[in-house]
């Protein structure tokens, strides 16, 4: 299959995501086209965990922003153990879609997660090349929880047969490498500029830029400050752990949004249709509480302090 025909057949996976209906490649203008243009040039395709985002163009740039400058960009880190980073935060949050992406990108690397030391564990690591490997942890503790809501277990759309699921694999394993050697911060144009530091970032001001945008721009949406308060609340306390297939756990609140961003935070995979109904937001709204919830959560998990943005 030519790889002109690949890319204009990945454009249409994003037809997959549920609750909202992602910006057609065709139709983008402004901010979300020139996201998707860079997108398709640097990592390869039309990644659907990053268009779902394009309903807030904001939140769309955040998320290329923290992948592009954390996975995609050349630095001291190697893609592969970048990709291994992404593959074991993704196990470690039972995001399948993701766990499935990127076993492909490191098949297609020879690199296997399963056999492979997480190169966060060498204490030898510069303090720029620790800071490169966090910020795909973070990153992926982010579309790990995005992912679980708006997609489903697997790249590749039912209607592909088991017969061909392995090749296809394979097929959209090569696009999943990198194309070109992709210079680090030409996203940053996207988001103006923000005021938070991250510790884990010193030492790489690129990355630091990058997740300081992005943090401004989750901080600007409009999230209802008590929605705020109590996801601050209580991911202050929280060690990581999830909280059990029962939902019980936020029965106690009232509001659907608060009840909707506390279960992205700490257990996306109990989302359904019903609290997304509940919730009784438009495809920009739902987007933006989502994401902001999913920063909220991976801020926590990569620096446990209290959330106030």
């Amino acid at each position: 299959m030519a790889p002109k025909l690949v890319r204009l057949a990945l454009r249409r996976v994003s037809r997959e995501v549920r609750y909202v209906r992602p910006v057609p490649f065709g139709r983008a203008s402004g901010l979300v086209r020139d996201v998707y243009r860079q997108l398709e040039r640097d990592f390869g395709m039309l990644a659907p965990p990053v268009a779902l985002h394009s309903p807030s163009p904001a939140v769309l740039a955040a998320s290329w922003v923290m992948l592009r400058e954390s996975l995609v960009a050349a630095g001291e880190t190697s893609r592969a153990d970048r990709e291994v980073v992404a593959s074991l935060v993704s196990q470690a949050n039972s995001c399948p879609y993701c766990v499935e992406v990127h076993g492909m990108a490191l098949d297609s690397l020879g690199r296997s997660s399963e056999a492979s030391e997480d190169p966060r564990s060498s204490d030898s690591l510069p303090a720029s090349a620790r800071a490169e490997l966090t910020a795909v942890a973070f990153t992926f503790h982010y579309l790990n929880r995005v992912v679980s809501v708006f997609l489903g277990p697997s790249p590749l759309p039912p209607s592909v047969p088991d017969s061909a699921r392995a090749k296809a694999k394979a097929v959209l394993g090569r696009f999943l490498r990198p194309v070109i050697d992709a210079p680090p911060g030409q996203s940053l144009e996207f988001l103006p500029a923000g005021s938070r530091d991250f510790s884990w970032a010193a030492g790489n001001p690129v990355v630091g830029e990058a997740f300081s945008r992005a943090s401004a721009a989750f901080g600007s949406l409009a999230v209802s400050p008590a929605v705020r308060d109590v996801v601050a609340r209580e991911l202050s306390t929280w060690d990581g752990s999830p909280p059990g297939l029962s939902r019980s756990w936020v029965d106690a609140f009232d509001d659907p949004a608060t009840r909707l961003a506390l279960v992205v935070a700490k257990a996306p995979y109990q989302v359904d249709d019903g609290l997304v109904s509940a919730a009784g937001l438009g495809d920009r709204e739902l987007v933006e509480l989502v994401g902001w919830a999913a920063f909220a959560a991976a801020a926590h998990r990569v620096e446990p302090v209290p959330v106030r943005d």
